[in-house]
């Protein structure tokens, strides 16, 4: 199956019979912050670490107009906050962006502050149907008191929280799996997904999604040649991965639109695992119907 650039991306899914693709891990932020998060990129900056040129430097529409050109079908719209007095205006922009633009989950964020609780809280009356938090970037504890009744509140709802819990692409003093593991242990029926497949560690990372029931990865920038140059993943793990996947613990992420290359290179270098078509049926569609329900209208319950 070859993979050539974002045209070839119909003929990919196609080719396995699907629908089209269901990505869990994409971006769309309000328009002052994005401006400062591609700045960020551009000037290589600490929480990054290298030269990472945006691909995808297009307004909203245009990105939406991609993904469906691309037949992305379902997607979010991750944002994550920083620092204090974020999150709740964060979670107004990203759930209205949702209800303005089919495919879109709705999608939210929290942070360790005075209040976290109730906008969460107001954010799943909302509708809210996943959230991310960033480890690396807002530089908190996960175990910090004031997201205790949170990460309860989330587990009993069922709800996904992507992740960035591994080291890459720079290591900061809550990210590998450590904090995490941490995390699980006070909450073991968390629905996380871990971002970047945990990388660096890998091998951890799979060991917690073996052993904790609601526990997932996406493959966000994992295997591809920009990410294989730094974080390899290591081939004796793949047995383990495609197991995994085949679980339903698996999901496509892409980071669209803040990477260095083209969409279809988080694709090919899925097929470069040649870990077989149901394997990639799994990963591209089935899991995450199977978690979030009709991909064709994600907005809707499973």
């Amino acid at each position: 199956m070859s993979l050539s650039g974002d045209d070839a991306v119909p003929g990919f899914w196609g080719a396995l019979g699907l629908p089209g693709l269901a990505d869990v891990h994409v971006h769309f932020l309000p328009p002052r912050m994005l401006r400062r998060v591609w700045a960020h990129f551009d000037e290589a900056g600490p929480l990054v670490g290298v030269k990472w040129p945006i691909r995808y430097r297009w307004p909203d529409a245009e990105r939406v107009a991609h993904l469906e050109k691309l037949g992305v079908r379902a997607f979010t719209a991750l944002a994550y906050a920083h620092r204090p007095g974020m999150a709740a205006d964060l979670n107004d922009w990203t759930l209205g962006f949702a209800r303005d633009t089919p495919g879109c989950l709705p999608s939210a964020t929290f942070y360790p502050e005075p209040g976290v609780t109730e906008y969460v809280a107001g954010a799943l009356d909302a509708g809210a149907r996943i959230f991310k938090v960033h480890f690396q970037v807002g530089g908190f504890d996960p175990l910090d008191g004031a997201l205790t009744p949170v990460w309860g509140m989330l587990a009993d709802a069922g709800v996904p929280v992507v992740v960035h819990a591994g080291h890459a692409p720079v290591p900061a003093e809550y990210t590998g799996p450590d904090p995490f593991t941490a995390l699980l242990a006070r909450h073991p029926r968390l629905a996380a997904i871990v971002a970047h497949m945990g990388a660096p560690d890998y091998a951890a990372f799979l060991g917690l999604a073996e052993r904790y029931e609601r526990v997932a990865l996406d493959t966000t920038m994992a295997f591809t040649p920009f990410f294989d140059q730094f974080m390899p993943f290591p081939p004796a793990l793949l047995p383990r991965l495609r197991d995994l996947g085949l679980a339903g613990r698996v999901l496509l992420g892409s980071d669209f639109p803040n990477i260095p290359y083209e969409y279809s290179d988080q694709l090919a270098g899925l097929v470069r695992l040649d870990l077989g078509d149901e394997w990639l049926r799994a990963i591209c569609w089935t899991n995450f119907v199977e978690r979030f329900g009709n991909a064709s209208d994600p907005r809707r319950q499973a």
